[in-house]
């Protein structure tokens, strides 16, 4: 058999089953995402054009996209073990065709899924989440009232606020300060007890306040009860969230994590884990098909339910290891970086001993 024909038969069953059991997947969870949240859609009104169309359209592509590594995965297991039963990979080996040349076509089609996986991931889903998150927001999420405590910020170089208190939906809080500097030198300090958004002026309204200014010939000081004045940041600036984040492309995400270091915000790690993972979970499908391939392409006691067995196991390890780096990376000190490819070089390490251990 010529080795075109084995590429395009092999690369018809590796799309035609990855695409069958997302389908399977996703129809599976969006039955069971109704069926808890179908109550939430009636009593808030939600109605079938934005169920439809808003949500479960922009479902279909953001956890169809999260989870594209470990459907190529188990789909590969599952197909090449059914070769693998059928005599067909045996065949064609001794027909002449050498295993590194048999991954061609697995590599051609995981290749075209991880290259439009990275597409969606930095462009598409961005967009998407506007909608998908709205919806969940509007209809399916309690308002928490969640408030934010000690929070610092630069708002631009030698300009720096601080927070006691600030409470995001209120776009209020509790003892504001805004110092000015001048290298080590402080140059001014305003003060107020608390301040408030006012998003038809767009200004900041301050509650007892108290304006320090400090100059050559002594200090000025400023008090009043209130005050209506325009500041160099808007309340989203304050608590940017991973709500927020999500729906920000990846030229837009670099920016934004730009100004947020210069700004001091602690939340850095969780948004260049964020812009990291849209780039390390594809490629990963690259390593788990190589994985795949090695340990279902060989007859097993166990059969086919070996085989799946064995590659559920490992997809549970590798979800394990991710979850542990990025942990450790947002609570310790492991750069977002290594936390989002290490569990990759691991299990590149595997695939590469699984792969010279493979029959050829």
């Amino acid at each position: 058999m010529r080795p075109g024909i084995i590429d395009r038969y092999i690369l018809r069953y590796f799309l035609g089953t990855y695409f069958l059991v997302l389908i399977l997947i996703l129809l599976i969870a969006i039955v069971f995402d109704i069926s808890e949240k179908i109550e939430d859609f009636i009593t808030r009104g939600a109605t079938p054009r934005e169920i439809i169309f808003d949500y479960y359209l922009n479902f279909i592509v953001y956890y169809g996209n999260m989870f594209t590594s470990m459907i190529v995965f188990i789909s590969t297991i599952f197909f090449t073990s059914m070769l693998t039963n059928r005599t067909e990979i045996v065949a064609i080996l001794t027909g002449g065709m050498s295993f590194r040349r048999l991954m061609v076509p697995y590599f051609i089609g995981t290749a075209t899924i991880a290259l439009l996986s990275m597409a969606l991931a930095h462009y598409i889903i961005p967009i998407s989440n506007v909608r998908r998150l709205h919806f969940e927001n509007l209809y399916i999420n309690q308002n928490t009232g969640e408030r934010y405590s000690d929070i610092h910020r630069q708002i631009k170089p030698g300009h720096l606020i601080y927070l006691e208190n600030y409470n995001p939906d209120r776009k209020s809080g509790y003892r504001f300060t805004y110092e000015v500097f001048d290298g080590q030198k402080l140059l001014s300090k305003l003060s107020s007890d608390f301040i408030r958004y006012d998003t038809l002026t767009g200004t900041w309204r301050l509650d007892n306040y108290t304006i320090r200014v400090i100059g050559t010939d002594g200090d000025k000081l400023v008090i009043g009860r209130q005050k209506d004045t325009l500041l160099e940041f808007k309340p989203d600036e304050l608590s940017p969230s991973l709500y927020s984040v999500t729906m920000m492309n990846t030229p837009r995400l670099l920016e934004f994590i730009r100004a947020e270091r210069i700004r001091g915000s602690e939340k850095v790690n969780m948004y260049l884990i964020e812009l990291h993972q849209r780039t390390a979970w594809p490629f990963a499908t690259v390593i788990l098909v190589l994985i795949a391939v090695s340990i279902s392409s060989q007859k097993r006691r166990g059969g086919m339910g070996f085989n799946i067995a064995l590659g559920l196991a490992l997809c549970v390890t590798y979800i394990f290891f991710q979850r542990v780096s990025v942990v450790f990376s947002t609570n310790g000190n492991l750069s977002p970086l290594a936390a989002l490819w290490l569990p990759n070089l691991l299990f590149a390490i595997i695939g590469a001993f699984l792969y010279r251990i493979a029959p050829k």
